[in-house]
């Protein structure tokens, strides 16, 4: 019989950060020289098949203020939408980005392949994507979303179709600035708040 709690009052939840930096990303931290060469730095390297592209964007909060001290990371296969490891990968996209917002603007940058459409499980289609993860100050456990583009079909996909709330599907969807530029916000709380995912 498990017992009740009733002389017990509920402790404040640790959140992630302002200090996962430090250990992540020391030279964003101002250490440099921790690590020969940080995890993630790019998700891809010299001579990576497909289209460039540049994401930019901010992490708000529901005040609408952009966070600064947000750590991303990212997560897509390449141009021919094959994962690293996976046999006819890429080998200069390695995948993964791990990346901060700009301590000043709050404003972070991701430069990357465009990642290609795949099968996955039981053959389902997904539209080229990139999956994102978020920590920062204020996030009790590190947030899971995805950024689709506009200038993709992305009627099929499988996610964006379970979305219930047809009207949020856009918070998935980064908006073309320009030739291979993109921008893709992620709002954590509000009447435009992301989609996030429950992986």
């Amino acid at each position: 019989m498990v017992q009740k709690l009733q002389n017990l009052k509920e402790t404040a939840s640790q959140t992630a950060g302002p200090y996962v930096h430090i250990g992540l990303m020391p030279t964003y931290a101002g250490n440099p020289g921790s690590y020969e060469q940080e995890i993630g730095a790019s998700p891809i390297s010299e001579g990576a098949k497909g289209k460039i592209i540049e994401i930019r964007g901010q992490v708000f909060d529901g005040t609408g203020n952009a966070i600064r001290d947000a750590m991303l990371e990212s997560w897509q296969p390449d141009a021919s939408g094959i994962f690293p490891g996976q046999p006819g990968a890429d080998p200069a996209v390695s995948g993964l980005c791990r990346f901060a917002a700009d301590a000043d603007s709050g404003e972070f940058v991701l430069k990357t392949v465009k990642p290609g459409a795949f099968r996955g499980r039981g053959g389902s289609h997904n539209a080229p994507h990139i999956s994102l993860w978020i920590v920062a100050r204020g996030i009790n456990i590190g947030l899971n979303t995805r950024i689709y583009f506009e200038d993709e079909d992305n009627a099929n996909d499988r996610i964006l179709k379970a979305v219930e709330l047809k009207h949020r599907v856009p918070t998935l969807i980064a908006k073309k600035t320009g030739d291979g530029q993109y921008r893709f916000d992620v709002r954590l709380q509000g009447d435009a708040e992301t989609v996030f995912l429950d992986i």
